[in-house]
């Protein structure tokens, strides 16, 4: 566990809780594990004193759960225990003001996903060339083109397995949550850049290094894990310069409002998102609806 001015501030919060309000045990593990998950987050984007941090970098944090598929009713957990944490820092004079004052709980939060258009996506994806020798570059390009081809989630994509391509029938067998597996395909784009990505980077990352069952490999021929994914994503807004939060499920959610809009099935939809009820899925129709109302209202004379 870190030891840094972060950690010492979380390990001086626990003491408030239990000494000062009383709380019991599990109460207080259950606050400081939220706030370690914040703190996280936080040390990655070069955050070292909570003076540096801003509302901005918070609600990247409640992104960046989001992302991860912690339900609303979770990320809102989350958020309360971020705001007894400020309370405390500002009565300690740790931090200047309470930034998390004015924050919606995300039982307000709108409930439709946010998206990108497919100019967006089509940015988002030139970011990291495909014409590369750098392995890594490929990788990330390959990851990227994967996401959106096969609206996989981003702990699909990191621990995807060879054995899981079928190149011949253009599929991939995905292992999505509760262990259900489904067949997702893959697009020509996607499969071209795969192909080359295993046959030309793979072999440069794995080195003599033990055999990893992944697809996708770090610089020192180790499985991904997610949040390296959701860096890769993250980094390719920036090179795209693409303004908006972007996160990896926002391409799954794109990879489904867009195959919508271009007339594909709710059932199909559903089936590769390997959605267990199909109103889960039918929240795409909303989007979908949304988008045919600004249209109609830009462009019709009367609307």
């Amino acid at each position: 566990m870190p030891t840094d001015a972060l950690e010492r501030d979380i390990t001086g919060f626990a003491q408030f809780l239990a000494l000062e309000r009383g709380l019991s045990p599990a109460t207080v593990e259950a606050y400081c594990h939220d706030v370690r998950a914040m703190a996280d987050v936080l040390r990655r984007s070069g955050v070292s004193h909570w003076r540096q941090v801003d509302q901005n970098q918070l609600y990247d944090v409640l992104d960046d759960l989001q992302s991860r598929g912690f339900e609303t009713s979770s990320i809102a957990r989350h958020l309360v225990a971020i705001k007894v944490f400020y309370r405390y820092l500002t009565s300690e004079h740790l931090a200047e003001k309470n930034i998390t004052e004015v924050m919606d709980s995300p039982r307000l939060w709108k409930t439709l996903p946010d998206l990108l258009s497919e100019s967006e996506v089509k940015a988002l994806l030139a970011a990291y060339p495909a014409r590369t020798d750098d392995p890594l570059v490929l990788r990330n390009r390959t990851i990227m083109e994967l996401l959106y081809a096969s609206g996989l989630r981003v702990s699909e994509a990191a621990k995807l397995p060879m054995r899981a391509i079928d190149f011949e029938q253009s599929l991939i067998r995905v292992t999505g949550k509760g262990s259900k597996t489904r067949l997702v395909p893959i697009g020509r784009p996607a499969l071209q850049l795969l192909r080359r990505y295993l046959s030309e980077a793979r072999p440069v990352l794995a080195g003599e290094k033990p055999p990893v069952a992944a697809v996708f490999l770090s610089c020192h021929g180790r499985a991904l894990d997610r949040e390296r994914v959701w860096q890769v994503v993250k980094q390719a807004a920036v090179l795209a310069g693409i303004g908006k939060n972007i996160y990896p499920h926002m391409l799954r959610h794109s990879f489904a409002s867009h195959l919508l809009s271009h007339g594909a099935d709710l059932r199909a939809i559903q089936e590769m998102l390997g959605h267990a009820d199909i109103s889960t899925t039918e929240i795409y129709t909303h989007v979908d609806r949304n988008r045919l109302l600004s249209v109609h209202r830009k462009f019709h004379p009367r609307g």
